[in-house]
């Protein structure tokens, strides 16, 4: 069996948070979603769990981050190419998030940054293969799995 990932995040409004990766093409996992969580499906074997705030709350004796104020963490999601890093970037734009910098262009390498509703920072990246010179896993942001 593969390794699988998940990372876990906060979020205030779980409709929205749906509503918002589901106009960008994610898909949900529903059988590992419900009324205070649902599992967004980035790949075969990467997950986010968004868990409404009092629930992200149980798993840890920190203070949650409030990621409007500081940044948590940068989560960098790979394309399949330039041009769907741009249509990712616009979308989430057009889906209620936040612009997060300017696009960054280094030649074999292109990405964007956006916020989500709950100012979770993400970057979607494109690298050329043969600049990377090695596997980079292939999966692509938005790709549907499953």
């Amino acid at each position: 069996m593969p390794q699988i990932v998940f990372v876990n995040l906060p979020v205030r409004d779980l409709a929205a948070s749906r509503a918002f990766w589901g106009a960008l093409g994610f898909r949900f996992n529903e059988h590992l979603s419900g009324d205070r969580a649902a599992c967004l499906v980035l790949g075969e074997s990467v997950f986010v769990m968004l868990l409404t705030e009092t629930y992200f709350a149980e798993f840890t004796r920190k203070e949650v981050a409030d990621a409007s104020a500081v940044t948590e963490a940068v989560f960098a999601l790979s394309s399949g190419s330039r041009e769907r890093v741009d249509e990712l970037a616009d979308a989430a734009m057009t889906a209620g998030g936040f612009p997060a910098g300017p696009p960054r262009d280094y030649g074999p390498m292109y990405s964007r940054s956006f916020q989500d509703p709950d100012h979770h920072q993400w970057e979607v990246l494109w690298m050329d293969p043969a600049a990377a010179g090695e596997d980079t896993g292939g999966g692509q942001a938005g790709e549907r799995t499953g």
